[in-house]
């Protein structure tokens, strides 16, 4: 189907905008925008590069989760000041720089302007949207409180956004450490040691067994440069593979949970996630069971994955949630299985989970925060091992030397 871009004024508050359509002709286009409330301006058809680049924006084109936030907390603002759904999305859609989002929320209006409903809508659009959000804007709709779902939707979004800028930002630090460290011993292999080996040559010196292995390592990286960095490539990208399969995938999780200081940061990630995924939805009137399968969706570790699916087959067989997360106390900290029983005791159960998922934000912010200073040890020790193996193996050799003078 043909695509135009159109330029048109709306009636109401005569101001301009553009966008662009899928229609047979024409004379769609004009009633569409008649549909929109507008008049038109102007209409081009897209024809050869033009709708090249259109649809090329559309596949690499990408909505970002803070524009997501910011459009779940506008729509839920202008629904409580009365506009309609269809007005609402046309005012964020003139407004939205991103291409992407434009033609998205353009799609979504036709669809309600032509009797569908937000969440049907939105779930055509899931490489945008999430079960989650779907399935929180739809118990909105259902229950007549779409714009509090929609302000829970950003906050919950926000919340998990933050939480995961977080980690990744506490990572950062170790990374460039270590990656700086491998890139610097490499450097001195290349450049520094070839020149004391020559020297230990010379003097034809008995070199002991950890500087006879550093020799042999920077002879090969000095004489087979591009087959060392080639297999330095092929071991990455083969473990980069490995942990893409669900063994692999599963392995490193269970490693990392082993780490000290980063295995108790996975738990309490998880731990916060599942508790504000599970407390949004059920304060949106989402069921039980349907939560618990959003929520399996949203984790993504595996061993979580895994404890979610249970907990959602035990309460299907009426039984207490709070049993399984008792029992997986490796994964999940005493206090969440705790505060869950108390929570379905009293029939409170969102506000637990939702008091579970501060605090455990809070301490994640509060580790994160100190993460620099408590990995710092540890890098210290590598770090030292490194620098005592290599001054070790350089060293003594040259002491045997000058005592044999």
């Amino acid at each position: 189907m043909p695509k135009f871009t159109y330029k048109a004024v709306r009636k109401e508050d005569n101001t301009t905008y553009e966008n662009t359509v899928e229609a047979k002709d024409r004379f769609e286009v004009y009633s569409v925008v008649r549909k929109e409330g507008g008049q038109v301006m102007s209409v081009r058809e897209l024809k050869g590069g033009g709708e090249f680049i259109a649809r090329a924006n559309s596949w690499l084109g990408k909505v970002k989760t803070q524009e997501k936030i910011v459009f779940f907390r506008n729509l839920g603002a202008m629904l409580d000041a009365g506009l309609t759904i269809s007005r609402a999305l046309n005012v964020m859609s003139r407004q939205s720089k991103n291409e992407k989002l434009k033609r998205v929320l353009s799609t979504i209006t036709r669809d309600i302007e032509h009797g569908g409903d937000l969440n049907s809508s939105m779930a055509k659009q899931d490489k945008v949207f999430s079960p989650l959000m779907i399935s929180m804007v739809r118990a909105g709709e259902e229950s007549g409180s779409l714009a509090e779902s929609c302000r829970l939707i950003a906050d919950q979004t926000e919340r998990v956004h933050e939480l995961k800028k977080k980690v990744k930002g506490a990572m950062i630090y170790p990374a460039v450490i270590l990656t700086v460290l491998f890139a610097v011993g490499i450097l001195m292999m290349m450049f520094i040691v070839p020149t004391i080996a020559e020297t230990f040559m010379a003097l034809d010196a008995e070199l002991p067994l950890e500087t006879v292995i550093i020799l042999k390592i920077s002879a090969f990286l000095t004489d087979y440069t591009f087959v060392a960095f080639g297999a330095l490539i092929a071991c990455i990208t083969l473990f980069v593979l490995f942990i893409r399969t669900s063994y692999g995938k599963r392995t490193m999780e269970t490693l990392m949970l082993h780490i000290p200081v980063i295995g108790t940061l996975i738990k309490e990630t998880n731990s916060a996630r599942t508790a504000r995924t599970l407390s949004s939805l059920l304060s949106s009137g989402v069921s039980v069971i349907q939560a618990m399968e959003i929520t399996e969706e949203v984790v993504q570790n595996t061993h979580y994955k895994a404890v979610i699916g249970t907990a959602r087959q035990v309460v299907q067989k009426g039984s207490p949630i709070a049993e399984v997360f008792i029992a997986k106390e490796e994964l999940y900290p005493p206090l969440v299985g705790e505060l869950i029983a108390v929570g379905e005791e009293t029939g409170n159960l969102p506000k637990m989970l939702q008091e579970v998922a501060v605090f455990y934000e809070k301490e994640v912010d509060q580790k994160t925060k100190n993460m620099s200073t408590i990995i710092e040890p540890f890098l210290m020790v590598i770090v030292g091992i490194a620098v005592g193996y290599f001054a070790v193996a350089m060293m003594s050799p040259i002491y045997s030397i000058t005592d044999s003078l």
